[in-house]
């Protein structure tokens, strides 16, 4: 007589509970913070390009806008600071798209880890340089002559606020990385949208300057709103109403795009 040989049944995969999910996000984001070191550009990218438009914004239209480069710093830098932010998100979107393209993002999920890792790993990295542009930006303004009129606290809020609503449009730049077969393409995407935005807002020159038919859309810019509850927070002036519009901006677009890039993604993997 032979016996068979029965092979036992394989065990159910694991659950992952939050703690893990959050650890495997952890781990992940390091994995894309690290690689800067091997690829020392990307932070370039992140500190001279911003550095580059203080210095010329200041010392090139300063004077001819706001009658000094002194004076003009104090209004712009809030503005640049908005501006480099959004552009910054498009950094998702681009390192998103790279792994996509190249199979990393199916390498990891192959893995056992928290199907959303890999996603929130990469958004928190994007929020640490967008951390550290923002503070690049105001260490170059305070050298060149920039104070902050609430002290720690405000540049605090300040630092939050701007975070918050990056972690939210970055949504936007994670559609879109998902939504184009090449990373480039999502570069393509933030100079034509982004572009347009910041500069048809308050960022770089006062509202009242503008056509009156520009005027109206420059009230209702995001860019603006948020740009105003910046310079309400470092330099004085009114904080409540734009913080207020700036939040609920950033939950508008974060309730629009987050599904629709979650679903995209699911879509592409």
């Amino acid at each position: 007589m032979t016996a068979a040989t029965l092979s036992a049944p394989l065990a159910p995969p694991r659950r992952l509970g939050p703690t893990a999910g959050v650890r495997h996000t952890l781990t992940l984001a390091w994995r894309s913070l690290v690689q800067i070191k091997h690829n020392p550009m990307e932070l370039l990218d992140l500190s001279i390009q911003p550095v580059m438009f203080v210095l010329l914004f200041t010392y090139v239209f300063g004077g001819a806008i706001a009658g000094s480069p002194g004076e003009y710093l104090t209004f712009a830098l809030p503005g640049i600071i908005v501006q480099n932010a959004f552009f910054a998100t498009m950094t998702t979107g681009f390192g998103l798209n790279n792994d996509l393209t190249k199979g990393v993002f199916d390498r990891l999920r192959s893995l056992p880890i928290a199907r959303w890792a890999p996603l929130a790993g990469r958004i928190l990295a994007d929020t640490v340089k967008q951390a550290w542009s923002v503070a690049l930006l105001v260490g170059v303004g305070m050298i060149l002559g920039f104070r902050l009129a609430d002290g720690v606290l405000g540049l605090l809020g300040a630092f939050a606020l701007l975070l918050a609503f990056s972690l939210a449009a970055s949504w936007i730049s994670v559609l879109v990385g998902v939504l184009v077969g090449e990373p480039e393409k999502v570069q393509i995407f933030g100079f034509m949208v982004i572009f347009p935005l910041t500069f048809t807002s308050n960022a770089f020159v006062p509202t009242e300057t503008m056509p009156g038919w520009l005027q109206a859309w420059v009230e209702v810019n995001p860019v603006t709103i948020l740009a105003d509850a910046l310079r309400g927070l470092l330099v004085g002036g009114p904080v409540a109403a734009p913080v207020v519009q700036s939040l609920l901006w950033a939950g508008v677009l974060a309730a629009i795009f987050a599904p629709l890039a979650v679903r995209g993604l699911k879509r592409r993997v």
